[in-house]
């Protein structure tokens, strides 16, 4: 097995501590074949459930895009799935343990990562825990007011101290690299500045995870399982409106015996005629801001990267119907 250890250092004046400095430390493996990957990944069973941080680089990172790498994160160690020199074969090996329900996909913002599984190999993306999510459900249920539109970044989700506290400067020096040459994560032999990169993106989910799952409860740990569903196939529509994704996840027994039964969450889709987007959108986001702010639901726009003229909606069912109402009856007035 290809294979490099990298440590991810502290910023000046800054320590690494507790539990963050075990993953900082761990072996980086570079996989081109499926033999290299633990067994209990490639074989997914209720006797070995496992919980791994997850993520994907690529170019243009979508349906359209090229999918370059999969990173891996374990408690002891992180896999880098190298789609380019490992091909579909490797990434095909993983197919069975990114759709399976033992294994939790700890993950920051699912859409566009999904969206390339599975347009480019057919991959459903399931059981993922978004910490960009969790994040929001965790604000929501210590009381703070949704804002809409106020998505942490990862970036931000490692500074803040109640999760990590780390900062993470390297990313931008990433994506101006990036910005210079979109072909970045294609290059190989693999750099150690893209080794460093690619691992430093999941190094710390896992331990992110168990701090945000101590503080999510019942209710709110149903609504990011459902959520994490929704947004998993947000871009991937299809003829058959998801029948062939797995069930959601239904609402836990304990929940309904305290007798508030939360409102299933559901995925609306728009299509928006040929033109129309951008009257849709409005002047800088005015109008689907204002649909936003009417509506406890989220609002994605396939944009560049498509899917084009559609829009999506994830929410309770009657927020999410309402926001399509609105945008709906917009669509008439033009």
């Amino acid at each position: 097995m290809a294979s490099t250890q990298q440590t991810l250092p502290p910023d000046p004046g800054e320590k690494i501590q507790g539990e963050e400095a075990q993953f900082s430390t761990v072996p980086i493996h570079v996989v081109t074949n499926p033999s290299e990957l633990p067994v209990e990944f490639l074989e997914p069973s209720a006797e070995t459930q496992l919980v791994i941080g997850f993520d994907c680089e690529g170019v243009d990172l979508c349906r359209h895009g090229t999918l370059c790498i999969m990173q891996l994160a374990f408690p002891d160690a992180i896999y880098l799935v190298d789609a380019v020199q490992g091909g579909e074969a490797v990434v095909q090996a993983c197919k069975p343990a990114l759709e399976s329900n033992y294994i939790t996909k700890v993950i920051h913002d699912c859409k566009r990562d999904s969206e390339a599984l599975y347009f480019q190999f057919g991959i459903k993306l399931h059981n993922v825990v978004d910490t960009q999510i969790a994040y929001s459900l965790i604000n929501e249920q210590e009381g703070h007011a949704r804002v809409p539109d106020c998505h942490i970044s990862f970036v931000g989700l490692l500074a803040d101290p109640r999760y990590c506290g780390v900062s993470y400067d390297e990313k931008e020096e990433v994506r101006v690299l990036l910005r210079q040459d979109p072909k970045y994560w294609t290059y190989r032999p693999l750099s150690e500045q893209m080794i460093r990169a690619a691992a430093d993106d999941v190094r710390f989910l896992l331990h992110i995870y168990h701090k945000m799952v101590q503080k999510l409860n019942d209710k709110s740990l149903w609504n990011l399982a459902v959520r994490g569903a929704l947004y998993c196939r947000c871009f991937c529509i299809n003829d058959n409106h998801f029948a062939d994704w797995p069930p959601l996840p239904p609402i836990p027994e304990n929940i309904v015996a305290d007798g508030c039964i939360p409102e299933e969450e559901v995925l609306s889709v728009v299509d928006v005629p040929p033109g129309k987007m951008g009257r849709v959108i409005g002047r800088r986001g005015a109008s689907i801001l204002s649909i936003k702010q009417s509506c406890d639901a989220e609002i994605f726009i396939g944009g560049a990267k498509g899917p084009p003229d559609k829009v999506f909606i994830i929410g309770p069912e009657k927020q999410a119907r309402k926001a399509q109402a609105i945008l709906m009856g917009k669509l008439l007035d033009f």
